[in-house]
């Protein structure tokens, strides 16, 4: 089927007139002279190829034609209406679709309170949240699957993603309860050299990776992996399980497991860094909005 190609204007003053069936009161509600109407009239006529209107000295009416082509016309307008007005709120960043990446732990810190504060403020923007872990982040921000994402220690080679710190945090020593160190507040990071780690492996994260054992590099010791897995809960119920001890995030404790210990550890001045990413080329008005937002949030972790 072809498109009919009717200007606005034709199908405005068709509507306006059908309402009021009176050229004079359809023409000052227009805000046009009564000629123009006529004409704009007589070409959608023309192009319908059928009279929209009875005209009798005195009296306009609608022909079976008209009343036919009335409600196609009314919800046409009204469609391209609600149209621009959703392309005005999405161009200003009032509404749309924006798509979130995130990294487990941070459900236990910042992502609760940036997304009530955000829904608080834009509530017409629809939020499509994704738990990931960092490098499949990145991936996805390339690949422009993600919009932002708040991932740990993001990759200091990136030329296409910018990057913004919204917090950092100390690290502590997770270990069995039962583990002989567990009655101590503080761990030194040399007294676990012996210990088998439980880690997340490199691939899903590979700074935090080289920045936990980089860490126990400096305190003398290679740590030996006994085992992976992909979650922070996971690798605290392994260490639970007595599969090893870890090095975490100290946002981590609030993970809750009878048979965990979490403890401070010393040197403690080495912090993780939890960062927010986006497409450096990206205008989209909600990236800003969410930057900015996150920036507002920005906090020191425990």
């Amino acid at each position: 089927m072809d498109r009919p190609e009717i200007p606005l204007p034709q199908l405005h003053a068709f509507v306006v007139l059908a309402e009021e069936l009176h050229f004079g009161h359809a023409a000052a509600r227009l805000g046009i002279a009564q000629p123009p109407l006529s004409q704009q009239i007589r070409r959608l006529e023309d192009k319908v190829g059928h009279a929209l209107f009875s005209r009798t000295p005195g009296r306009v009416g609608l022909t079976p034609a008209g009343r036919e082509l009335l409600p196609a016309a009314r919800g046409a307008l009204t469609e391209l209406s609600d149209g621009l007005a959703a392309a005005r709120a999405v161009g200003s960043g009032r509404a749309g679709h924006l798509r979130i990446g995130f990294a487990a732990s941070l459900a236990l810190t910042v992502l609760p309170g940036l997304l009530r504060t955000f829904r608080q403020q834009f509530p017409d923007v629809h939020l499509d949240i994704r738990e990931m872990t960092t490098a499949p982040q990145i991936t996805a921000l390339h690949d422009k699957v993600l919009d932002i994402g708040l991932l740990r220690e993001p990759p200091a080679d990136e030329t296409e993603l910018s990057f913004r710190t919204v917090l950092s945090e100390p690290f502590v020593a997770v270990l069995p309860s039962a583990h002989p160190l567990a009655a101590q507040r503080t761990v030194e990071l040399a007294q676990l050299a012996d210990d088998p780690f439980v880690l997340l492996p490199r691939a899903v994260g590979p700074r935090l990776y080289d920045r936990i054992t980089g860490l126990c590099a400096d305190a003398g010791f290679t740590p030996r992996i006994a085992q992976h897995a992909v979650e922070w809960q996971t690798v605290c119920a392994l260490v639970e399980a007595g599969l090893g001890v870890s090095l975490t995030p100290a946002s981590i404790r609030r993970i809750r497991l009878k048979g965990v210990a979490f403890r401070r550890t010393e040197p403690g001045t080495a912090r993780t860094r939890v960062a927010v990413a986006w497409r450096s080329a990206d205008r989209n008005p909600l990236v800003t909005h969410l930057t900015t937002v996150i920036s507002q949030e920005r906090t020191d972790g425990p």
